[in-house]
């Protein structure tokens, strides 16, 4: 087992993740609890964080992919074969593509049921179809479906991480982790 440090991505890059992470849960278990969502049903309550916690996810990962590519990313461990690299690559990319089309696809579900989206009612965004809009409809379907690819694909994921941490301990986690370092 290799003990040598691995290259880490910074600080805002963890931040960002462990960020998105957590509104991910908070936004899986919002859906899951909400109210059977029915036509002419006004969004309140758990509806309406539902809505911004996926703008607020949207922003945050929007910013998160800005800072990926203006700056610079630490290096792929090379103690991991091409395939892995490839893998993780695909993944990723993947985990981004997923969690942008679950903002995009929701909030056209709203809009096409006519509910204002808005970021906790400080900054309001423009309808993306109109009210009533087939599109729409069919878009709010590819959401409930893609929540259902994005919990596969994070499922993936996390067994990928388990494997490289407890079956080959190649330490690859201390890449994404926060780092607690002692004081002297």
């Amino acid at each position: 087992m290799d003990r040598s440090p691995l290259a880490e991505y910074g600080g805002a890059m963890k931040g960002f993740h462990w960020l998105v992470v957590a509104l991910l849960v908070v936004q899986y278990a919002l859906g899951w609890t909400m109210p059977e969502l029915r036509r002419g049903m006004p969004p309140e309550g758990l509806v309406n964080l539902h809505l911004s916690f996926g703008v607020a996810i949207g922003a945050i990962m929007a910013l998160r992919l800005a800072w990926r590519v203006l700056t610079p990313q630490p290096p792929a461990d090379p103690g991991l074969p091409a395939w892995q690299h490839k893998a993780a690559a695909a993944v990723h990319g993947l985990l981004y593509l997923l969690v942008f089309a679950l903002v995009l696809t929701g909030w056209a579900d709203a809009s096409r049921r006519g509910w204002p989206v808005t970021l906790f009612g400080i900054l309001d965004l423009p309808a993306l179809v109109a009210t009533g809009s087939a599109v729409g409809r069919a878009l709010g379907e590819v959401h409930e479906t893609l929540v259902t690819v994005l919990l596969i694909v994070v499922g993936a994921h996390l067994a990928a991480v388990a494997v490289h941490v407890f079956l080959w301990r190649d330490r690859i986690m201390d890449r994404m982790t926060p780092r607690l370092r002692h004081r002297s």
